[in-house]
């Protein structure tokens, strides 16, 4: 098992708050009782995950999570299966906004979604997100819906339909695009994980449509985000997850491929921390990010100050547009988001040293609280 260190100061208290612990060779995730062997992150998915290990088998959740924008409209595509029970669904979010000075715009939302009862090993992910697979199924239960996820070499296409909602979507994967893959532990908890994937800077294109309606989108606009989940957690979870893609011009007129992946507050980061920024699809990896003010509760339409402990990742975001969202069953099961698009200018330092600075770009962060 190949691995490299690196060791940053936190700029919150001083300390030393994380060790960049990369795995560059395949790394076996769990022992036979489910104890989680390692922590830290990689470019690609090197952790072999069996999920038959997992302990115990109903805190297992596995979700694959497509995001798709141009800064007018996003779409969520997703399918999630968290033991005894879930999803899959397709929503369109317009974000198109007033004047950003003003209160926060409210987005129409078209949603198509079936849920399952049960079904743990009926509906199996795969248990790597970021090498050639194919997902398709049938779901029903309260509602109906087929959807294909199918991973190639170079290439991604996402399918759905229901009885009123069809998209369809194909996307670009650069040869090399790297991603950041994390494996973070709990304390106190040795058999608890949060493992994800992100991999940012894949251009789209495809349609939405909606009893008719339709959205298009472009390649020349449009990037996805995959969020590849497979976690063994407590029954509360807190996070923050911010996220772009985009496309820069260097002073000669070159075109690049920028974005950025940003999640804190989930688990023990000792080991590593989610955060990283692509550029032309290369990762280049910098330590913990906190936002300078709490947003919660009154806080969300309000600019966002980003910052990471070793002052690589410096951004302010102006908010235009909050999805919020609180799925309530009982105060048993609760998923409550503010998921806060807007406009995101800062500077950037790769890891030569090149301070890029980005102007205008849309993005998001949410602000997560879960009960599952």
């Amino acid at each position: 098992m190949a691995q490299l260190k690196r060791t940053y100061k936190s700029w919150i208290n001083g300390e030393v708050r994380s060790e960049q612990r990369e795995y560059t060779e395949p790394t076996q995730l769990l022992a036979s009782d489910g104890t989680l062997l390692a922590a830290g992150y990689a470019r690609h998915n090197v952790f072999d995950y069996d999920r038959t290990k997992v302990c115990p088998q109903m805190r297992s959740k596995e979700w694959d999570f497509y995001q798709i924008s141009n800064g007018q409209y996003t779409v969520q595509l997703s399918f999630a299966n968290i033991s005894f029970g879930g999803y899959v669904s397709a929503v369109l979010i317009d974000l198109h906004h007033p004047n950003p000075s003003k209160k926060l715009a409210a987005g129409k939302i078209a949603e198509s979604t079936a849920l399952f009862v049960g079904g743990k090993n009926k509906y199996v992910l795969p248990p790597k997100g970021d090498v050639p697979n194919r997902v398709r199924y049938n779901v029903s239960g309260i509602g109906k819906a087929y959807f294909e996820f199918v991973t190639e070499k170079n290439s991604r296409t996402l399918f759905f339909k229901s009885a009123d909602t069809e998209c369809r979507f194909t996307m670009d994967i650069p040869d090399g695009l790297e991603n950041i893959t994390t494996v973070l532990p709990f304390k106190d908890h040795p058999k608890s994980f949060f493992m994800t994937t992100k991999q940012n800077c894949m251009p789209c294109e495809g349609f939405f449509t909606k009893k008719g309606e339709t959205v298009k989108f472009s390649k020349d606009d449009t990037f996805c985000t995959l969020d590849w989940g497979r976690v063994n957690t407590p029954y509360r979870l807190v996070w923050y997850w911010g996220n772009g893609s985009t496309y820069i011009t260097d002073g000669k007129g070159v075109r690049h491929t920028f974005g950025f992946e940003i999640t804190w507050g989930i688990g023990d980061e000792s080991a590593a921390t989610e955060t990283a920024v692509f550029y032309d699809g290369k990762l280049h990896k910098f330590g913990a990010v906190d936002v300078d003010v709490f947003p919660k509760p009154d806080k969300y339409s309000e600019p966002w100050h980003f910052r990471s402990e070793d002052g690589r990742f410096d951004f302010t975001m102006t908010p235009f547009y909050d999805h919020h969202c609180d799925t309530n069953a009982l105060g048993l099961l609760r998923m409550h988001s503010h998921q806060v698009h807007g406009m995101w200018n800062g500077t950037a330092v790769l890891d030569d040293g090149t301070k890029l600075e980005i102007k205008d770009m849309y993005a998001f962060c949410e602000y997560v609280e879960n009960k599952w």
